[in-house]
């Protein structure tokens, strides 16, 4: 049986239990599917690995229970066990989700975590995240050499509410330009940091890409929050863009109408399945650049229905791309 299996099974044996105040060994083997021997094994490998498990009889039945506060150096968080095992189980996620800036903080947070963990706890917990990986959904943005600085600074400004200036790079323009800019929040998204930003200049909140700051200073200014941003970043877009939202259509061939059914694309989402197999995704979401690539990213397998605009942009670049294929 694979190594990682026997971890898993371990690891929600323990959630099972804290979960319920204690369980008996046959209710144990029926959850996880195996037989009472194995369950008996793998009681002994958590104790061993100093998780404070113990049996009680109560009722004429004995049944498994696990101390909610085993451990002294975590006295003060509260964790409970399936929490802990929860977030050690998460590292690889997080280094798969963090931005860059971030990894080194994360490194040294998880540090600070083992210390106060029992060595043979802290090896058991360790086998977890080999049993789990994150792949970043698109390629991570190249880290600029100082933007480890200009995250922390744009973080002191946002907490503190303290205005700021700084030099901008827009690919648009292809040109530097000079903001005084009210920070409000930093999102990460698509493997790059963003900065929501109150511009008094325009009157409007806008979006700046943090690798594209090329220098920023705070002001001892502070400001007030006249604007109040969403729950979410990007809402109306399947990228990071920020437009009105409008309704879309696409439809999906039957090759890979189950995957599109499986999937979350956006919470406004309504699909229409269709007699021969296909089905018809219905979005209300920005017509921007993000939502026109994903849909050609299905080549023969989808088509745009919806707004016109959007169907006769697909067109162009399908034949924009064809005659460069046929050069």
């Amino acid at each position: 049986m694979p190594r990682n299996a026997e971890v898993i099974r371990q690891w929600n044996i323990l959630r099972e239990i804290e979960a319920s105040g204690g369980l008996s060994i046959r209710q144990l083997a029926a959850t996880a599917g195996v037989t009472t021997r194995t369950i008996r094994r793998d009681l002994e490998a958590l104790q061993e690995a100093g998780f404070p498990l113990y049996d009680e009889e109560a009722d004429g039945k004995k049944r498994w229970r696990l101390d909610r506060r085993p451990f002294k150096g975590l006295t003060d968080t509260s964790f409970t066990v399936a929490e802990l095992a929860a977030l050690y189980f998460s590292r690889t996620l997080l280094d798969g989700l963090a931005g860059t800036p971030f990894r080194d903080d994360l490194t040294r947070a998880f540090a600070k975590l083992e210390t106060a963990l029992p060595p043979r706890l802290r090896l058991f917990l360790s086998r977890l995240p080999s049993a789990i990986e994150a792949k970043p959904g698109s390629p991570r943005k190249r880290e600029a050499p100082h933007q480890r600085e200009v995250v922390n600074r744009l973080l002191d400004a946002i907490l503190h509410r303290r205005r700021i200036a700084m030099r901008y790079h827009s690919l648009s323009s292809r040109r530097q330009k000079d903001y005084k800019i009210d920070p409000y929040r930093l999102v990460y998204a698509l493997g790059g940091l963003y900065l929501f930003a109150y511009v008094p200049e325009y009157k409007e909140i806008r979006t700046f890409a943090v690798e594209r700051i090329r220098w920023i200073s705070a002001l001892q200014e502070p400001f007030e929050r006249g604007v109040e941003l969403g729950d979410s970043a990007f809402p109306h877009s399947v990228g990071t863009y920020d437009a009105p939202p409008e309704r879309v259509e696409i439809w999906f061939a039957p090759q890979v109408a189950a995957y599109v059914q499986d999937r979350i694309w956006h919470p406004s989402q309504r699909l229409r399945p269709e007699k021969d197999g296909s089905v018809v995704l219905a979005l209300d979401v920005s017509n921007d650049r993000a939502l026109a690539s994903w849909i050609l990213s299905f080549g023969q397998f989808a088509r745009a229905l919806t707004p016109p605009r959007l169907v006769r942009q697909l067109a162009e670049e399908l034949t924009a791309a064809q005659r460069l294929y046929e050069q």
